[in-house]
């Protein structure tokens, strides 16, 4: 009788053991896998905790973004069908970014986010949508961390590139936390370009509905100043945290804007519905006293948006995010290439 098989199990018995023990490494626990769509799937140990969609909406992506404790960390809509909410803002999917005004071109809005022009009003906005078309990948990594390099084109209503965009997500944690470092560089490639002064503009997620401070649940927006809920609204701040309860616990989500990014410390289009977004554009929309924000890109120019984002236990002082921003404000980010 072969006993080859046999010798196999008690093999990978033996090695299961010596893992579990320290005595060999552990497996890689980030793994990144491109989907059936295009897009790309991350996941921790086995199990999934975000996608990259390149295939809904005027824009790619992050969604499905699951927090240290199993929960996810935005809001379902218009993706998922989730008793009880709320059903605003149809464009405001996952993490992303977006920009109402580039070259007089909407990537924010969409069709939907008007009723796919009902109103002569709705229909001329229509004709000023552009998109954000994903062009492909400049790496798709696992290991002890996990990374999303995507390359897009910020194009007008007739597919015409306005912007190139380099987007690079890095994934890694801690015992209590999901850190996701965002990385864009919006490159003027195609000639020079115009971006707007608008407060529709920036790196944003829609945080889960419980945790909307109008939801009069616990949720709260605090930033790095101590200015709290609508009064940290078009603020600059070098982070602000939003947190609170969600599906039992209480949680958060924390975005940095690294000292390199784009007019730091940014301002934040931060709502209190649970839009939560940094925007470094609409500086007169959101404060009618400051100067225009808008950006003139000469041909080949280049604008660079540096931002940590951290889901954790607890509030802003339980997660110690003070802290974690000194301890990411040291570090200069890698460039973005090409």
């Amino acid at each position: 009788m072969d006993g080859t098989p046999c010798l196999r199990r008690i093999l990978g018995l033996l090695i299961a053991s010596y893992a579990v023990s320290g005595l060999l490494p552990a497996a890689e626990p980030y793994d990144v896998t491109k989907t059936a769509t295009g897009g790309a799937r991350v996941r921790l140990h086995g199990e999934p905790i975000a996608e990259y969609l390149v295939d809904r909406g005027n824009k790619p992506f992050l969604w499905q973004l699951i927090g240290p404790t199993g929960k996810s960390m935005t809001r379902g809509f218009p993706l998922a069908d989730v008793p009880g909410e709320t059903t605003d803002h149809v464009h405001q999917r996952g993490l992303t970014f977006a920009h109402q005004g580039v070259g007089g071109f909407d990537t924010w809005a969409e069709a939907a986010t008007y009723g796919y022009g009902d109103t002569p009003q709705t229909a001329e906005k229509i004709t000023k949508l552009g998109a954000i078309r994903h062009r492909g990948y400049r790496a798709l990594a696992g290991g002890t961390t996990a990374v999303i390099h995507a390359h897009s084109e910020i194009v007008d209503a007739a597919n015409k590139p306005l912007l190139a965009e380099e987007r690079r997500m890095t994934f890694s944690s801690t015992r209590d936390a999901r850190i996701i470092d965002v990385d864009i560089d919006l490159v003027a490639a195609y000639g020079p370009v115009e971006m707007a002064d608008m407060k529709d503009a920036g790196v944003y997620i829609r945080v889960p509905d419980s945790m909307a401070v109008d939801r009069r649940e616990g949720g709260t927006i605090i930033n790095s100043a101590g200015q709290r809920d609508a009064d940290a609204w078009s603020r600059h701040a070098e982070w602000v945290d939003y947190h609170g309860p969600v599906d039992g616990e209480h949680l958060g989500i924390a975005i940095l804007n690294h000292p390199s990014s784009f007019r730091h410390p940014t301002a934040w289009h931060v709502r209190t519905y649970g839009l939560f977004c940094a925007n470094p554009f609409g500086m007169k929309q959101m404060n009618p006293d400051a100067e225009s924000g808008a950006v003139s890109l000469a041909s080949g120019a280049r604008i660079s948006l540096r931002h940590r984002f951290i889901f954790h236990l607890g509030d802003e002082q339980q997660a110690e995010i003070a802290k974690a921003y000194e301890a990411y404000a040291a570090v200069p980010p890698a460039p973005l290439a090409p």
